[in-house]
């Protein structure tokens, strides 16, 4: 691709971006969960935005997991265990301008079924 092309896909993400972090905030009992995915790592952390501190987070790099589903499904596994070991049941997911879909709509479903109420 043209760099005119990345820097237009650029400015549509952080469009996205903007648009949807505009109804969302995270608070200390209700997180926000962000996600971001490389094209070969999956990120994901817990921010509490009112005191802008990180509460929990997760390296697919670290976890030796790449960026598909079935690593998304186990990277989100281990998310959730984080999650419950710092008392947290209930978040609010921030998909960070990707589309509910494919490896975002994985992680989600997947902290779901670890009981994370999304």
């Amino acid at each position: 691709m043209t760099n005119k092309v990345l820097e237009q896909k650029k400015k549509l993400r952080a469009k996205r971006k903007l648009r949807v972090r505009g109804s969302i905030f995270g608070i200390a009992s209700k997180p926000r969960v962000s996600v971001f995915r490389s094209n070969r790592y999956l990120y994901a952390q817990a921010i509490d935005d009112q005191n802008g501190v990180t509460l929990a987070s997760v390296d697919g790099k670290k976890l030796g997991f790449g960026n598909n589903k079935d690593n998304a499904k186990e990277i989100a596994k281990v998310f959730a265990e984080s999650l419950k070991q710092n008392g947290i049941s209930e978040v609010v997911f921030d998909r960070n301008g990707y589309l509910y879909h494919g490896v975002v709509a994985a992680f989600a479903d997947s902290l779901r079924e670890n009981g994370i109420t999304l």
